[in-house]
């Protein structure tokens, strides 16, 4: 796993104490897609030449109970604010667990 995945995987870890969670690099899957490109020019262009675009988490913890779907999303991305800001895409499974 590259930079922006171990960030992600570090700051949920600190922040949800989960007890699942899985961050998916999707990146090589998506690497033929005009977007993908066009984020990897954006990227280079600001210095950052990570080749990590996309992003799938899987994550199941305690601290979403109770928490709508749309709430658990947008703590999510509050967490993940910097990393969010350096990828493409970005796609989230998170439940109580």
């Amino acid at each position: 796993m590259g930079t922006i995945g171990t960030s992600i995987k570090e700051k949920l870890t600190k922040a949800f104490n989960p007890s699942q969670l899985d961050v998916i690099d999707e990146s090589a899957k998506h690497a033929h897609h005009r977007g993908a490109h066009e984020h990897a020019a954006q990227m280079q262009e600001m210095g950052r030449g990570s080749a990590e675009s996309h992003f799938h988490v899987v994550i199941v913890s305690e601290a979403f109970d109770g928490m709508s779907r749309l709430a658990k999303h947008r703590a999510v991305l509050e967490v993940l604010e910097a990393e969010i800001k350096q990828i493409h895409a970005f796609s989230l499974d998170a439940s109580v667990g």
